[in-house]
């Protein structure tokens, strides 16, 4: 990585990093890394990239569902780790109670949805919960589908980090159709 992006990182007065960014980024605030910069399930490439500091905010956007069980359980555990205390780690995934039976087909583990064929989990609010917790995190929902097929949403702002793929800023819900959501959680470090 070039030494510029570096020293952007350890100048920023909030450190906020953008895991599995694929390089897009929501604004110039957040570092974007990707596993080439940060394996995010290696403790090793944590403390490396690190040096010793912690973070304020960790985001990732459809990021945890290419991670098998075992990968989901370590990178929890990195992010709890390396975030400092009140710190947020805000995640979007695919959501498995999403109610449209094409929108399941899309995302689920094997769908024909960009990407579904290297999905390893779908996670509904109740899974995303439970392994949040067991790491350690207060859970915060802020968007996703019940058993019931009822969306419900928590005012949020950017700050935490801004999903794309959310009741909000997807275009695919024009006019109110909720076509593509995510369930979106913000996970603080108490």
């Amino acid at each position: 990585m070039p030494i510029e992006r570096f020293l952007f990182f350890y100048k920023m007065k909030k450190r906020k990093f953008n895991v599995g960014s694929a390089g897009v980024n929501p604004d110039s605030t957040w570092f974007a890394t990707d596993i080439n910069t940060l394996d995010i399930t290696s403790d090793k490439d944590w403390r490396n990239l690190l040096m010793g500091l912690k973070v304020d905010n960790i985001m990732a956007e459809h990021v945890w569902e290419h991670l098998t069980s075992e990968d989901t359980d370590l990178a929890n555990a990195n992010c709890f780790k390396y975030l400092k205390r009140n710190g947020v780690l805000r995640l979007a995934v695919p959501d498995g109670f999403h109610p449209d039976p094409a929108y399941i087909d899309y995302v689920k583990p094997g769908g024909h949805g960009l990407g579904a064929d290297d999905h390893k989990i779908l996670y509904n609010y109740r899974t995303m919960k439970q392994r949040l917790e067991k790491a350690g995190f207060r859970v915060e929902l802020l968007e996703y589908w019940d058993e019931s097929g009822k969306f419900h949403y928590q005012d949020w702002n950017d700050d935490n980090g801004r999903i794309s793929r959310s009741r909000r800023y997807d275009k695919r819900n024009a006019g109110g159709a909720l076509k593509y959501t995510s369930l979106i959680v913000d996970a603080v470090k108490p």
